[in-house]
């Protein structure tokens, strides 16, 4: 098979956990996969591991100039995405040190600091829009063409206003609530293009072990990886969904 004929994916935030899982499973499945990554050569030592298939691009979701670079070589060398994976996401804008459980506390929103809640957000909120709002032309002239936003449990504010739920206390207006409104972008995004070809769905890994959380989740970026692996790989046309771990499906 021809690179030309062959699906082509961009995923941001690729040259590492969950993100270099999902890369990594694409280009196994016979995807051209560009590997967004803000450090370039860690792109490059990341697509190095996954053979002929993986091609880094330096990607800052909060650069617009980066953005629009990405987008415009996939253009020219493709002229179509099939799948965007907005992977790329921050807990902290890395002023804070110590435990997670301390650093949500200093999250919390009666002592939030603002400009750490706005650091995160250009990321995980603005950084999902801005990267998707850049290849839209592209995914268009895709076949079956898919949108999906690696989220989280605790942008669920349904399950958060459960009382029994155990992971409730660590919602906070950085993490959480960015998580909480890039769901929401999820939404207003479907509904707008639900009368195209193009889906968008919301996957959450489960409390998965990486940087984002000091390492400290319970289950590895192998096992996280799975259902956001599965969702990206869907082509049933099934759009406006928000799951999590063995297929769940979560409530907004």
């Amino acid at each position: 098979m021809q690179s030309e004929q062959k699906k082509v994916a961009l995923v941001t935030g690729a040259n590492t956990g969950v993100g270099f899982q999902i890369a990594k499973a694409l280009a196994e499945n016979n995807y051209i996969v560009y590997l967004g990554a803000r450090n370039i050569e860690k792109g490059r030592n990341a697509a190095a591991q996954l053979g002929e298939n993986a091609i880094p691009v330096q990607l800052d979701v909060t650069l617009r100039s980066t953005i629009d670079a990405a987008a415009a070589e996939i253009q020219q060398r493709f002229g179509k995405l099939d799948l965007l994976v907005n992977n790329a996401g921050i807990s902290n804008a890395g002023t804070q040190k110590g435990t997670m459980e301390e650093m949500l506390a200093a999250q919390k929103p009666s002592v939030v600091n603002v400009d750490e809640m706005r650091a995160v957000w250009e990321t995980n909120v603005f950084g999902v829009v801005s990267v998707t709002q850049a290849v839209l032309l592209l995914l268009r002239h895709a076949a079956a063409p898919r949108i999906v936003n690696v989220s989280s449990g605790l942008g669920s504010m349904t399950l958060n206003m459960n009382p029994d739920n155990p992971y409730r206390k660590h919602y906070d207006v950085v993490y959480g609530a960015s998580k909480a409104a890039m769901n929401a972008v999820n939404v207003a995004l479907a509904i707008e293009l639900e009368d195209t070809n193009i889906t968008v769905n919301a996957v959450s890994p489960g409390f998965t072990a990486t940087a984002l959380n000091n390492f400290q989740g319970t289950d590895s970026v192998e096992e996280g990886s799975k259902e956001p692996v599965r969702v990206a790989l869907d082509e049933s046309g099934v759009t406006g969904q928000f799951t999590g771990p063995n297929q769940e499906k979560y409530p907004w």
